[in-house]
């Protein structure tokens, strides 16, 4: 075969890879769920050292004609960086499994995990519109999710407790982890505020640990009856049943914590334009904090883009939003009605974003 005819053989060969990989790509979530499932990231940890196969298949709750397959889950799961393999003890050559931080991130009692987040994300009532993508781009439903569930997402969350309760815990597991990042690197974006609404605000993880951090700050948590329902406030916290739609409680700030991406650029102009007449002039303090990403397009790494690129992806199957890059979001601020912005970089795949009257 001339040298030609050879290297083309290669490059149908490495897309034929690359291509297999995308379709399984599928397989490295799955089997992440899997141990989750499984308890194998809390199991490791509590073991305390690095845990050989035995160990870890004495403690695990599966069948024993199971046991010989464990070995084969963990090796894609150390592949895929949510495991490593570590010696024993010096001088040893048994090798034992230990956490990587990525692993950490989902032990099931750790304060910052985001445990919730993987099991809504990869739960069939929100992986089953993605069989439906292409009927959707034929016809002319809101979304996939509706394709898929004959209804929309809002909707089915209000009256399925389970999509309810596990999209709230998702959401509260991610508040945790941001707003510990927000509370040591962005601090200051609180300071001189007397109120403060967390608009869509869930059950309120983000604003329970802005009141702590700041007991003269009058918070409150405005979302749907059925989120809110049965949730207690404290000293300096509230909850609100309302619509953001329709009006927002008045105070010196708004906060739109993963909010802005659910909706059109309409519904968008729509929340802020609610948010501008609840706040008073920027020269009385007044101002909208949002946590969202800003698209990089090609100033950032290829995973990070990549990530965005999934995110964007989720909107479009779930809701009628999307991700959007800094001018997009510039002509939502111009919109309705504001005058400037200023981004805080700080939140790794997020930013948060100050927009003044």
């Amino acid at each position: 075969m001339d040298s030609a005819n050879s290297e083309r053989s290669t490059e149908l060969l490495h897309a034929q890879a690359h291509v297999w990989n995308h379709i399984f790509n599928f397989i490295n979530s799955m089997s992440l769920k899997c141990a989750i499932q499984l308890g194998i990231p809390d199991i490791i940890h509590n073991h305390g050292k690095p845990m050989t196969l035995p160990e870890l298949v004495a403690k695990l709750p599966v069948h024993p004609k199971r046991s010989q397959c464990v070995y084969r889950l963990m090796r894609i799961l150390v592949h895929s960086g949510f495991l490593a393999a570590q010696r024993v003890q010096q001088g040893e050559q048994e090798e034992g499994y230990v956490l990587t931080d990525a692993s950490r991130l989902l032990l099931m009692d750790d304060s910052l995990s985001i445990r919730p987040f993987l099991l809504a994300m990869l739960d069939p009532i929100l992986t089953k519109p993605w069989h439906y993508l292409s009927a959707w781009f034929q016809n002319d439903d809101p979304t996939p999710f509706h394709t898929a569930h004959e209804r929309p997402f809002w909707d089915y969350a209000a009256h399925e407790p389970q999509l309810n309760t596990f999209f709230n815990e998702a959401m509260a597991s991610d508040a945790r982890l941001v707003t510990s990042v927000l509370l040591k690197e962005g601090k200051g974006v609180f300071e001189g505020l007397n109120s403060l609404v967390d608009v869509g605000g869930g059950t309120g993880k983000v604003a329970k640990a802005i009141a702590n951090a700041f007991p003269h700050l009058n918070c409150t948590v405005l979302d749907l009856p059925h989120v809110v329902a049965g949730l207690q406030g404290s000293k300096n916290l509230n909850y609100f049943a309302g619509d953001m739609f329709e009006a927002i409680p008045p105070a010196d700030a708004i906060l739109l914590k993963w909010i802005m991406h659910d909706w059109s650029d309409e519904e968008c102009v729509k929340i802020l334009k609610r948010c501008r007449e609840a706040i008073p002039s920027k020269e009385n303090g007044g101002k909208v904090i949002i946590i969202d990403m800003i698209m990089m397009k090609n100033q950032g790494d290829y995973k990070s883009i990549e990530t965005q690129l999934f995110f964007d992806m989720i909107m479009m199957n779930f809701v009628t939003g999307r991700e959007r890059d800094e001018n997009e979001w510039e002509k939502l601020f111009l919109d309705a009605g504001f005058s400037h912005y200023k981004i805080i970089p700080i939140l790794g795949l997020r930013s948060l974003i100050e927009v003044y009257p």
